[in-house]
């Protein structure tokens, strides 16, 4: 069970937060391949308020959900008081008194806290502007069962200084292990969220330019779309940018040589990561999207029993 009530960012989860997360989604990983049926979150009902379109994160939030014995219910903002100005607060207090949990994926950060801290039940964010913290700890899952655990391995982030980037150097404040991000200049992850990473725990970050040089040592090769959403009007101007940051079989050369390869999906296939690595034997990168599923139960599980 996770002391805290909600997950908006990875820095809500101490290392024993994480651990046990992991334990859990693998174990129920395990279960499922064998058939148990799971009724931990039998009679209670999730809520999934979404401002942005989603495969993964909403198929895998809404089978987690059925598949532990709850009810989720997918909400859009569009079809809700929210969109005609209703304020955050009260939503969030009129929904705590119907559901027993809310994962939320909109733009602002801001709003997203602004909620949780109106709301009597948990809230988890399902993707912000700012930070993917689910999204990371079904990653985390992932390296452990290619590497055997995250202690002193070391994690190679290329491209934008986004979101997704942001709960890594998180998870690395937390956990310890090794990041090297390489981002164009004037790409690099939020200064402000890099400051307190460092100030926190034992963790390795460090930000390049240079893709060969982050590339030394990597056990994991990363990389995530050069326009996120909302950017897309950017889209030319950012491939001019991050021509040099694909990640492909020249990239990959320089690290080790059993090094894995992610991508968190959508890809854009010849940008930011060629069609060949995708496919390559060494890409886990549907592992670690079915992985979401299994996480997801875990984090659900987590913060809804207590």
């Amino acid at each position: 069970m996770i002391v805290k009530k909600d997950l908006l960012t990875l820095l809500d989860l101490e290392k024993t937060d994480f651990d046990g997360l992991f334990q859990r989604a693998i174990e129920l990983k395990d279960r499922r391949k064998q058939g148990n049926t799971e009724t931990k979150l039998s009679g209670k009902s999730l809520g999934l308020i979404f401002d942005k379109p989603s495969t993964r994160t909403r198929v895998s939030f809404e089978t987690a959900m059925i598949q532990m014995g709850g009810v989720p219910l997918f909400i859009s903002t569009r079809d809700t008081q929210v969109s005609r100005n209703e304020p955050v607060m009260d939503t969030a207090r009129v929904l705590s008194r119907y559901l027993d949990g809310i994962v939320i994926r909109t733009f602002s950060q801001d709003l997203l806290e602004e909620f949780a801290a109106y709301s009597a039940i948990p809230v988890i964010n399902a993707l912000t502007d700012l930070y993917h913290p689910t999204q990371v700890l079904s990653d985390l899952m992932t390296i452990i069962e290619c590497k055997g655990g995250y202690d002193g391995i070391t994690v190679v982030w290329v491209g934008d200084g986004n979101n997704v980037s942001h709960s890594w150097i998180n998870a690395a404040a937390v956990l310890g292990f090794n990041l090297n991000l390489a981002c164009p200049e004037g790409y690099f992850p939020n200064a402000d969220i890099l400051k307190r990473a460092n100030g926190i725990g034992p963790g390795r970050i460090r930000v390049t330019t240079d893709p060969v040089e982050a590339m030394q040592g990597a056990d994991v090769i990363y990389t995530d779309v050069w326009a996120s959403m909302g950017q897309e009007s950017e889209s030319i101007a950012r491939k001019r940018v991050f021509k040099n940051y694909q990640v492909n079989n020249d990239l990959i050369c320089h690290a080790r040589k059993n090094a894995i390869v992610m991508h968190c999906l959508p890809a854009h296939r010849g940008e930011e990561i060629s069609e060949a690595l995708l496919e390559c034997p060494a890409s886990v990168v549907w592992d670690q999207s079915e992985n979401k599923l299994h996480m997801n139960k875990a984090i659900l599980e987590a913060f809804m029993c207590r």
